[in-house]
C-alpha cells in the first residue's frame, strides 16, 4: 500500500485550534464550570475488522506517531474502534488519513459496544486530514468505512477523540482478600480444624454458592490431611512448590458419593510440596480438578478408596517422585511434568513433555505420548515476596519438556498486587469494567458474581485470575466476558455459569473475523470452566468461542449438565460447546460434554489439539433430535469441511442415551480428507449400550456393540 512521502508535525492544526480555544476559555468570564477538552484516545485500546499486514495493527493509529498507522485488507465494509474505558462527552474526532483513504464513512458512537449510533456520515470525503466536530456520550467510537477512494484499503495514521471524561475516581489497586481466602502460616494454631470445618461444608456441596481458597505460607506443616471438596483450592505461596512443605496429605476421595469419583468435579492443589504419610496421596477427582505446580514426595493414587469409576482428570508443571496409580480412571492428561513411573490405563491416557511417561503404545495399553508440549505457558499464580503479594506471570516455553520450576527460578514477570482490582463478592460489572479501562487487572476473590453487563478485557497482557473457583454469572442473556483482538491475555481459575435468559455465548476471546497475528504472545485460558444448567436453569447458544489467533486453551471443562437442577433437553439448551474460528489455535487438555449438537467446531486453520474427552447429551429425547440431515448425530469434534490442516492427538467421545438407548452415532469425530488433516489415537465407547457409534471418525473405524464397553479405536486418521 502507498504511503505519503512526507508527513505533517504530530500536533495537527485542527489540535492545536482546539488547544488554543481551550487555553482562551480559562481567561474568559463564566468559563471556570467548563471541562476543557482533552485528546481521550490515545493509548486505549483498539479493534478493527482487519489489518493489512502485522506491520499495520489496529493499535497504531491511536499511539500518538504520525509514523505509523493502521491499514485494513483491501475489501468494503472495514472499521476501526477505540474503547475509552468509560462514558465521556464527545466533542471532536480527528482523522489523519494516508493516501488510502475513505471516501464513504460514518462516525458512531456507542455505550456499550454493541447499539450504536451515527453522529457523522459522509460519501464525499476527500482524504487528508479530516476534522469532525460532534456531540453525544459514548465508551465506543468507530469509523466505519464503507467505500474505499482507492484500490487498497483503509488507513490511518491517527485516530484522535477529544472530549471531556466522567469517569470518576479511580479505584484503587490491592487490599485484603477477603473473608474466603484463609491463609496459614506454620504457627497458626489448629490449622487441621479450619480445613476440617470447610470440607464438611464443601464435601457434598456439588452446586452449592460457597466458595474458598486456602493459602499456605512458606514453610513447613506436619500432620495435616487436607480433605478438599467443592469449590475449595488449595496453594502455596512461594515462588517454587518446594518453599512450602506439607509433611502429610491433600486428599480428594469419593465417600461422599459411595465409592464414586466421577462426580469430583470444581477443586484444585497447586504449587505445594508433599511428604505423604503412607508414602501415596490420594487425589481421586474426575473433570475441573487440575493439579498443578505440585511436588508429591511419594506415589499419587488417581482413584477412590475401593478403586471405584473416575473419570478424568489433568496434571501439569509437577514433579511426582514415585508411581502415578491411574487405576480406575478412564482417561487422564498429564503435561510438562515428570513422574517416577505411571501404573495402568483404561481407555485414553495422554502425556505431553513428561518425563518418565510410558512410551507410546496406543491402544493397548492406552498410552498416547508426546515427546514435548508444542507451546505452553502455566497458569499464572498468587505467591509471597517477602510479605508482599504478588502474582507470578510464567513466560511462555516451546517444545517444553518437564516442570518450569525444577532447574532454577521460573522464567516469567512479578505483577504487585497493587496493580490489581481485588474483586469481592457485591462488586458490580460497571465498577470490574472500570478497573479493567483504568488499566488494572482482576484478581476474584472467592464467591459467585452476577454480571448485568459484558466484562471487557481489552487490554493487551491483562491477568483475569480467579481464586477459590470465583464464579461468574451472566444476567439478562449477556456474554460474561470478552476479550479484544490484543496480545497476552490470561484468563485463570474460574468459573462460568450460564444465566436462565440464553446468552449468545459465555466467553469469547476476540472478535470476529480478526487477522491479527498473536504468535509471539498469544491469549492463554486456563482452568476456566463453563457450565450451563446444573446449578439451576441456564441457557446458551455456545460456551467458549475463540476468534483470536495463536490462542492456547489449557485445560477447560466445557460442560451442559446431565444432573441437578435446570437440567432438560430444552431446559439447559445450549447447541454447540466449543467453536474455534481462529487460526493457530492449540487446546491441550479439552473437555466437553453434552451438548444439543456439536460439542466442538473447529473452523480455524492449523488447530492442534492434545487431549480431548467428550460425553455426547445423555438426554436426547429420540434419534430425530439429533438427526443433522442425512447424517445420524452430530459430532462429538467436527473439523469444518474448509479447514487444510488440523491435528489431534488423544480423542475420544463417549454416548450414553439413557432416555432412547436405540440413538445411534454414525461417527464420534468428522472432518475432511485432506492430506494436512491428520488425527492419532482415537476411541469411541458405547456405556452399557446406551447408544452405539457406526464409526469412530467419518465412515473409518468399527461400530461399537453390546453392552460391554469396549472401545473401538483408529490408531491413524487418514
Amino acid at each position: 500500500m502507498p504511503r505519503l512521502s512526507d508527513h505533517p508535525p504530530r500536533l495537527t492544526a485542527a489540535a492545536l485550534t482546539a488547544a488554543l480555544i481551550a487555553a482562551l476559555l480559562v481567561l474568559l468570564p463564566g468559563s471556570a464550570a467548563q471541562a476543557a477538552p482533552v485528546l481521550l484516545s490515545q493509548g486505549r485500546p483498539v479493534t478493527a475488522s482487519s489489518q493489512e499486514n502485522a506491520g499495520t495493527p489496529a493499535s497504531a493509529a491511536v499511539d500518538g506517531d504520525n509514523a505509523t498507522r493502521w491499514s485494513s485488507q483491501f475489501a468494503d465494509p472495514q472499521w476501526i474502534q477505540v474503547d475509552l474505558g468509560a462514558p465521556a462527552q464527545l466533542s471532536q474526532v480527528v482523522l489523519r488519513w494516508e493516501t488510502a483513504y475513505a471516501k464513504a464513512y460514518r462516525i458512531e458512537l456507542s455505550t456499550d459496544g454493541a447499539a450504536w449510533s451515527t453522529a457523522y456520515s459522509t460519501t464525499t470525503a476527500t482524504g487528508a486530514v479530516a476534522t469532525h466536530d460532534i456531540a453525544g456520550t459514548a465508551r465506543y467510537v468507530r469509523v466505519y468505512g464503507t467505500q474505499r477512494a482507492t484500490q487498497w484499503g483503509y488507513s490511518l495514521y491517527e485516530f484522535q477523540v477529544f472530549g471531556t471524561s466522567g469517569s470518576g475516581p479511580s479505584l484503587p489497586g490491592g487490599g485484603d482478600l477477603g473473608p474466603n481466602v484463609i491463609v496459614f502460616d506454620p504457627s497458626t494454631p489448629d490449622i487441621q480444624g479450619r480445613l476440617d470445618e470447610v470440607f464438611r461444608q464443601q464435601e457434598s456441596a456439588q452446586f452449592g454458592t460457597g466458595r474458598y481458597q486456602f493459602l499456605f505460607k512458606p514453610g513447613t506443616y506436619n500432620g495435616l490431611n487436607a480433605q478438599i471438596g467443592f469449590y475449595t483450592s488449595v496453594s502455596g505461596l512461594g515462588l517454587s512448590p518446594d518453599d512450602t512443605t506439607i509433611n502429610g496429605d491433600v486428599t480428594v476421595d469419593a465417600g461422599w458419593f459411595g465409592g464414586n469419583a466421577t462426580q469430583n468435579f470444581w477443586r484444585s492443589a497447586e504449587n505445594l510440596a508433599l511428604n505423604p504419610v503412607n508414602g501415596t496421596d490420594r487425589w481421586a477427582v474426575s473433570q475441573a480438578a487440575p493439579f498443578r505446580r505440585m511436588h508429591v514426595k511419594g506415589g499419587l493414587n488417581l482413584a477412590p478408596d475401593g478403586f471405584g469409576w473416575a473419570s478424568g482428570g489433568y496434571i501439569a508443571d509437577s514433579k511426582i517422585d514415585g508411581q502415578v496409580g491411574n487405576y480406575s480412571q478412564q482417561q487422564w492428561y498429564t503435561r510438562d511434568s515428570s513422574i517416577g513411573s505411571w501404573g495402568n490405563g483404561v481407555w485414553n491416557q495422554v502425556f505431553s513433555g513428561v518425563q518418565g511417561a510410558p512410551a507410546q503404545s496406543f491402544p493397548n495399553p492406552p498410552y498416547t505420548t508426546l515427546d514435548t508440549t508444542p507451546v505452553s505457558r502455566e497458569k499464572p499464580f498468587l505467591y509471597l515476596d517477602g510479605s508482599e503479594y504478588k502474582i507470578f506471570v510464567p513466560a511462555k516455553r516451546v517444545n517444553a519438556r518437564g516442570t518450569s520450576w525444577g532447574n532454577g527460578a521460573p522464567q516469567g514477570t512479578s505483577l504487585p498486587l497493587g496493580s490489581f482490582y481485588v474483586v469481592k463478592p457485591g462488586t458490580t460489572a460497571a465498577t470490574m469494567n472500570q478497573a479493567l479501562a483504568q488499566g488494572l487487572h482482576l484478581l476474584f476473590t472467592p464467591g459467585v458474581y452476577h454480571v448485568d453487563r459484558t466484562l471487557q478485557v481489552n487490554r493487551a497482557d491483562t491477568v483475569v485470575l480467579g481464586l477459590g473457583l470465583a464464579t461468574l454469572v451472566p444476567d439478562n442473556g449477556v456474554t460474561a466476558m470478552k476479550v479484544a483482538d490484543v496480545d497476552g491475555v490470561r484468563l485463570a481459575g474460574f468459573l462460568i455459569d450460564a444465566g436462565p435468559v440464553a446468552s449468545p455465548s459465555l466467553l469469547e476471546v476476540g472478535p470476529a473475523g480478526t487477522t491479527t497475528d498473536h504468535g509471539a504472545d498469544p491469549t492463554t485460558v486456563q482452568d476456566v470452566f463453563i457450565r450451563v444448567g446444573g446449578a439451576g436453569p441456564g441457557r446458551a447458544d455456545v460456551g467458549m468461542v475463540i476468534n483470536n489467533h495463536d490462542t492456547i486453551v489449557d485445560h477447560t471443562w466445557i460442560w451442559r449438565a446431565d444432573h441437578g437442577d435446570g437440567v432438560g433437553w430444552e431446559t439447559n439448551r445450549a447447541d454447540y460447546g466449543f467453536r474455534v474460528n481462529g487460526d493457530d489455535v492449540l487446546a491441550t487438555g479439552l473437555f466437553v460434554e453434552h451438548f444439543n449438537k456439536y460439542d466442538v467446531q473447529w473452523n480455524g486453520e492449523r488447530g492442534r489439539t492434545v487431549f480431548y474427552q467428550n460425553e455426547k447429551a445423555y438426554d436426547a429425547p429420540s434419534q430425530a433430535a439429533v438427526q443433522n440431515g442425512s447424517t445420524k448425530g452430530y459430532a462429538a469434534y467436527k473439523v469444518a469441511d474448509s479447514v487444510t490442516v488440523h491435528e489431534g492427538w488423544g480423542l475420544g467421545s463417549y454416548c450414553y442415551y439413557n432416555v432412547d438407548p436405540t440413538i445411534r452415532q454414525d461417527h464420534g469425530f468428522q472432518a475432511p480428507v485432506k492430506p494436512g488433516v491428520k488425527f492419532h489415537d482415537l476411541l469411541v465407547v458405547s456405556l452399557g449400550g446406551k447408544g452405539q457409534y457406526e464409526h469412530v471418525i467419518n465412515t473409518t473405524g468399527a461400530p461399537t456393540s453390546g453392552t460391554s464397553t469396549t472401545p473401538s479405536t483408529v490408531v491413524s486418521f487418514p
